[in-house]
C-alpha cells in the first residue's frame, strides 16, 4: 500500500510563501503523474497544479503565477512552492496521482490570515 506524507503547511500571513512536500512510498513514483489538491472547508477537493513524469506542469487558473510545482524522482518527493498567498488558499493541501490513485494522506494545513 504506498503511504503519501504531506508537511510544510502552516499560518502565514497574506502575500507570504510556503514550500509543501509530498513523499511517496511507492518504487515507481517517477512513471506517475503526480498533482496537488486542495479542499478548502465546506467545498470539495480540486487539483491544484500536476506535473507528468516529464515534468510538464499544469495549473488551476487560480494560482497560475503564484504556485510552482517539482518533483524528485530520486527523493519520491514532489514540492509545492507558494507564493503571493491569499485567504483564499486557505485549505488542507493533498498529493497524490493524477487521477488519484492511492488513499490520501493526512494532508497538511495552510492557513493564511493576518
Amino acid at each position: 500500500q504506498v503511504q503519501l506524507v504531506e508537511s510544510g503547511g502552516g499560518l502565514v500571513q497574506p502575500g507570504g510563501s510556503l514550500r509543501l512536500s509530498c513523499a511517496a512510498s511507492t518504487s515507481i513514483f517517477s512513471t506517475y503523474t503526480m498533482a496537488w489538491y486542495r479542499q478548502a472547508p465546506g467545498k470539495e477537493r480540486e487539483l491544484v497544479l500536476s506535473i507528468s513524469s516529464g515534468g510538464g506542469t499544469n495549473s488551476a487558473d487560480s494560482v497560475k503565477g503564484r504556485f510552482a510545482i517539482s518533483r524528485d524522482n530520486a527523493e519520491k518527493t514532489v514540492y509545492l512552492q507558494m507564493n503571493n498567498l491569499k485567504p483564499e488558499d486557505t485549505a488542507v493541501y493533498y498529493c497524490n496521482a493524477v487521477p488519484p490513485k492511492w488513499a490520501w494522506g493526512q494532508g497538511t494545513q495552510v492557513t493564511v490570515s493576518s
